[in-house]
């Protein structure tokens, strides 16, 4: 049987440009470098990490991350200006391997409105700056800024005139996020095949999301003849945002069979990737976000719970174990069933007779029906009260905390070790209330388990809203996870990472039962 080879994609990355000139976006210098490492990490191809023109520590930004970073290329970003490719060509000069790439637009709406040129002119324009450009490196790509609304034939002429000048690489973006997948496909048929020279070029695709369909798109512009697609992680970007990265890789791993397309991403880096970017740009992801969402592997329902819990292929085309998510999918809430329960216990080393699994289905289906989902700190309770056996490790007792305009606060807290029947009092203080409570708790938390991570969402509006808080630890290389409902903020952070800590080690306990 002969395996067909798989085309392979080049991935652009441009969440450092691009999706940073997303309102509220902004990066500092560092940032950009500390992220840029990581997007070296995920493996991408390409990195354009800034638009050197714009400010000096862009500038400096894009001169240091070309300095740094090795085994991806960087491309120094600017308009079909002299100055800008200047400044693109010097804040590049230490790269590795480098490329400039120059924009102008190509619409009619766009050089009657934006540009106030005649086509002629923006051609001639777009042949000056590509020879200017091609002196300086070998790589230099070409972006037809509103391809998608451009005639197709203006379009055509554009490209050749570039093509003949050196560019060695076509971007038709879909600029306002316009095209429909089977246009956008269409035009990089017609373009490929209409210009002279258009076969011996690199084509690129760069979408945006307006209508919902970046992803779409950039997939038609693979099977049209494109080989690189621009994206940035989590979607960022202008208005919607760009191509999601995760969610076009993703598409391509999961359904290459079908599109004969692959990419060299390091999946395990993804859902870490993510996490980075959306904490860096202060972005928060959606619940329902593809692929690094915090519902996209999780499932509330109990006949999903049950198909899950039996073949993980029932209800879910990735793994999310694959993409470096921690494997949390069982959510408690009115809708889950008795597998779940007997399950999550079994995480925490419980085994659960018949008989005290139903009495904590009642109990827990009366909770679930009032507050719509149930926190692993809440299931433990429920378990000791329920069955008599002591299922957790230690418990959060008094808590005060002072906040106030101070520069530091200071919190207070009592843990509790149920297990010798002692508890111990500890005092901290951090830059907030949660640093402070997180910082204090972790005093009294005997075995070295390290607080990786905290997550809080509001559940409902107005006076009786209630704080979810979830808490990832990490022990022994593994993470934990640890959820609490309060309707006190730094209440539901305490109570999650003590929740958290008993899962690592009531985890820990069940291994060595077995």
């Amino acid at each position: 049987m002969i395996i067909p080879v798989k085309k392979r994609i080049q991935i652009f990355d441009t969440t450092l440009r691009d999706g940073e000139q997303a309102p509220g976006a902004s990066l500092t210098p560092e940032q950009k470098i500390l992220l840029a490492y990581k997007l070296a990490e995920l493996g991408v191809d390409v990195m354009e990490p800034g638009f050197p023109v714009s400010s000096p520590g862009d500038f400096n930004a894009v001169e240091t991350i070309s300095r740094k970073i090795r085994n991806v290329e960087i491309c120094g970003f600017a308009r079909a200006v002299k100055g800008d490719i200047d400044a693109a060509v010097k804040a590049t000069r230490d790269a590795e391997r480098r490329r400039i790439h120059l924009f102008i637009s190509s619409s009619d709406i766009h050089l009657q409105h934006q540009l106030r040129m005649s086509r002629p002119e923006v051609v001639a324009k777009a042949r000056e700056m590509t020879a200017y450009a091609r002196q300086f490196t070998d790589v230099v790509e070409f972006t037809a800024m509103d391809a998608a609304r451009t005639n197709i034939d203006d379009l055509i002429e554009m490209v050749e005139a570039v093509i003949e000048e050196g560019a060695t690489i076509i971007n038709l973006p879909d600029t306002v996020g316009y095209a429909l997948p089977h246009e956008y496909g269409e035009m990089f048929r017609r373009v490929r095949l209409g210009a002279r020279g258009g076969d011996k070029v690199i084509y690129s695709a760069h979408c945006h999301n307006d209508l919902g369909l970046a992803v779409a798109n950039s997939l038609a512009a693979i099977e049209g003849g494109a080989t690189q697609i621009e994206v940035t992680v989590n979607g960022v970007g202008e208005r919607t945002g760009n191509c999601a990265l995760e969610e076009l890789v993703m598409a391509l791993e999961t359904r290459g069979d079908v599109l004969g397309a692959e990419t060299g991403i390091a999946l395990d880096q993804l859902y870490e990737s993510s996490r980075l970017i959306s904490s860096a740009m202060h972005f928060p992801i959606a619940y329902n976000k593809p692929v690094v969402g915090r519902n996209a592997f999780q499932h509330e329902s109990g006949i999903h719970q049950d198909g899950l819990l039996k073949d993980r292929s029932t209800y879910e085309i990735m793994d999310p174990e694959r993409l470096g998510i921690p494997r949390s999918m069982i959510i408690l809430g009115k809708h889950s069933g008795r597998h779940a329960l007997k399950d999550r216990a079994a995480k925490y080393g419980i085994a659960l007779e018949p008989a005290e699994l139903d009495a904590l289905y009642e109990t827990f289906k009366e909770t679930a029906d009032r507050q719509k989902v149930v926190s692993d700190e809440q299931l433990l309770q429920m378990v000791s009260s329920t069955t008599g056996q002591q299922a957790q490790v230690y418990e959060l007792g008094e808590v005060q905390v002072l906040a106030g305009s101070a520069a530091r606060r200071v919190a207070a807290v009592t843990v509790r070790h149920l297990q010798s029947g002692s508890e111990t009092s500890h005092t901290s203080t951090g830059d907030g209330p949660l640093g402070a409570i997180i910082a204090a708790i972790g005093q009294g938390i005997a075995e070295d388990i390290d607080f990786a991570g905290l997550e809080l969402h509001s559940l409902g509006s107005g006076e009786n809203a209630q704080a979810q808080a979830a808490v990832m630890v990490e022990w022994g290389g593994v993470k934990f996870r640890g959820t609490a409902i309060h309707q006190d903020i730094v209440m539901a952070a305490g109570l999650a990472y003590i929740a958290a800590c008993n899962a690592a080690l009531l985890s820990a306990r069940s291994v060595e039962a077995e």
